[in-house]
């Protein structure tokens, strides 16, 4: 099962922000307003050469560069772009529009599917477990899709009509390019190529929709926390013609990222983290608002089965680099993630043995 929070969650009264943005266009109330430290501040963007672009269609060919271009992406960035991933464009074109379709349905309709507070499945606002705690402003849908344990029927919308099928081929063929990385993640660090495939089983798989409307006062806001995911890997899609919304927290600052047409933005997430030993780590990253132009994300999240134990793989394991994280169950960490407000990697120290070696 998906994991929920043991006891009930008060999360007090939430606005929805397409509907503040529709009737109160420039009202933000104070839940929404961060603190002067956390607010987004003016940066200057990645340009699409700062970034590391990887092509798929290389490493299926074995290309040696390439897979070096993915080891050394993986270690210095912790994100990287996707070219030739192997997905249609126009299956991204009907994902992105069917998301878009769902955003724009009436409230009462989307609510049918409405997130049950201190849960992560439906239409609403994640990782809100306070009536005091500060607000996103987003909308969130999202979906359980494997195993079938972790599906919710019920939050599976009949509008618009062809949005399930869409999600399932979406899923199915984001799967293969998590599968296809994941190989050449393992061949670049000197391993077997179907080492992560034997260490997580079947993997859990879900998806999620965040649309950001226009703000009246993007300084004020955030679109998302900052966060590391507790994924292995995650795959973003970005809207086409978006505002710039995400940043990655690089060198201590927040680089907002210009995505790349047609590419997909992969990173890594808590779990690789934990199995090479701290040698690829999760990265810090958040999305920011847009005064005119609002942005929507479609994000695929890859992580080891509930039922695997991980912990740190004895080939990055010596006397120059201690064991840094305990073994643990991945559905024991997933309920420890997904019923934590998102905070950075705080999560992460539920792994760790140390906190002297905190980010």
């Amino acid at each position: 099962m998906a994991p929920v929070p043991s006891s009930p969650v008060n999360v007090g009264h939430i606005d929805d922000v397409q509907e503040l943005r529709k009737f109160k266009p420039n009202t933000i109330p104070e839940r929404f307003i961060r603190g002067v430290q956390e607010r987004p501040t003016p940066t200057a963007l990645i340009s699409s050469s700062d970034l590391p672009t990887i092509d798929l269609s290389k490493l299926l060919k074995g290309n040696r560069d390439e897979i070096l271009q993915l080891a050394s992406a993986c270690e210095e960035w912790g994100f990287f772009q996707v070219i030739n991933h192997g997905i249609a464009l126009n299956l991204l074109e009907s994902i992105e529009g069917e998301a878009m379709e769902f955003f724009g349905l009436p409230l009462e309709e989307k609510q049918k599917y409405r997130m049950a507070p201190g849960t992560v499945q439906g239409y609403g606002q994640a990782f809100v477990f306070s009536e005091h705690q500060k607000l996103d402003w987003c909308n969130m849908f999202a979906l359980g899709v494997i195993p079938d344990s972790i599906r919710n029927p019920l939050l599976w919308p009949k509008k618009p009509t062809n949005f399930s099928n869409t999600v399932e081929i979406y899923s199915k063929e984001a799967r293969k390019l998590c599968q296809n990385l994941l190989k050449y993640i393992a061949l670049g660090l000197g391993l077997k190529e179907d080492v992560f495939e034997k260490a997580f089983g079947v993997a859990v798989q879900a998806i999620r929709m965040n649309y950001y409307p226009p703000c009246s006062r993007p300084d004020l806001v955030l679109g998302l926390s900052p966060h590391s995911d507790g994924s292995a890997l995650t795959v973003l899609q970005q809207g086409k013609g978006n505002s710039v919304g995400l940043q990655i927290l690089k060198d201590d600052k927040w680089v907002p990222v210009q995505p790349l047409p047609n590419a997909l933005v992969i990173n890594i997430g808590d779990t690789m983290e934990v199995v090479t030993n701290g040698r690829y780590k999760s990265v810090e990253h958040r999305a920011v608002t847009h005064k005119q132009t609002d942005r929507l994300s479609i994000v695929t999240f890859y992580a080891p089965s509930y039922d695997i134990e991980l912990g740190p793989m004895p080939e990055f394991v010596d006397k120059n680099n201690p064991c840094k994280y305990r073994r643990y169950s991945h559905g024991e960490y997933s309920k420890h993630y997904v019923t934590n407000k998102l905070q950075g990697k705080k999560t992460l120290e539920f792994a760790k043995i140390s906190t002297k070696n905190s980010y």
